[in-house]
């Protein structure tokens, strides 16, 4: 296969070791590439209610991707992104977005993978993102009855010494909701805390997620409550053969 890394602009700048980790997870299935010319794709605007003046990056992302067999990113928020709007906003690129995948879609309905060498040995919670479950149906939901595995979960059960730990309200949103927690910074907060709560209550020791957005926003509580909990993406997990311990990394939201 002939891949391209999508990597999210919040990825880059703060949480490389996700994009690091996704890189290494794809190389085990094709020769994979990084276009050094991709730029945010435009959700910030969109969420914003700005849609059409995010036009102008999904026109850059469909000039460095077009040529992939597939896109593969950890962001299920980009990519849904780039999915809803894509086709809608910028028509030639209608070809290209059935290629464009999140990187829990990619592992499950593309190579199949169901054995995966992956070593964690700690007790850890799922999130499951609004935009990857209602979104992109990677699970389902509980507001709808829906005869559908969980995606996330069926990775994350392969892994070798993992605990997962169940919450009480499993598919809660957390509060971050991109331009909301601007917009709304006490709600956002508060929806975070509770979500946390939930979390910490499991006895879990780390929060995982395909959205390293949420992550974000759950690790900028968790800092400055200093709360017991960790927050690692997904990827890194699934990219953990042999070490007994994985560090998240160690740019943080408070510091920059």
């Amino acid at each position: 296969m002939n891949i391209g890394l999508f990597i999210p602009c919040y990825v880059n700048q703060f949480y490389p070791e996700a994009g690091k980790a996704t890189l290494e997870i794809l190389k085990h299935y094709g020769e994979v590439h990084y276009p050094f010319g991709q730029t945010c794709c435009g959700q910030p605007m969109a969420n914003a209610g700005c849609e059409k003046e995010g036009l102008g990056a999904l026109k850059l992302f469909y000039k460095h991707f077009r040529d992939f067999d597939y896109i593969v990113g950890p962001s299920a928020s980009c990519v849904l992104h780039i999915r809803e709007h894509g086709a809608k906003l910028f028509p030639e690129a209608k070809d290209m977005l059935p290629k464009v995948y999140d990187l829990t879609e990619f592992l499950v309905d593309v190579v199949r993978e169901n054995d995966l060498e992956a070593y964690f040995p700690h007790k850890v919670i799922l999130h499951k993102s609004c935009h990857g479950l209602r979104g992109m149906r990677l699970g389902p939901c509980s507001e709808r009855v829906m005869n559908q595995p969980s995606k996330q979960d069926s990775l994350l059960q392969q892994v070798k010494g993992i605990a997962l730990m169940p919450p009480k309200r499993k598919d809660e949103c957390c509060g971050f909701g991109g331009t909301f927690s601007v917009a709304e910074p006490e709600v956002s907060v508060r929806m975070g805390k509770d979500r946390l709560k939930d979390y910490i209550d499991s006895g879990a020791e780390y929060i995982t997620s395909g959205d390293m957005s949420c992550l974000m926003h759950l690790e900028g509580i968790i800092q400055r409550n200093q709360l017991p909990i960790r927050v690692i993406h997904l990827a890194e997990i699934l990219n953990s053969p042999t070490s007994p311990m994985i560090q998240t990394t160690k740019y943080h939201v408070n510091e920059i």
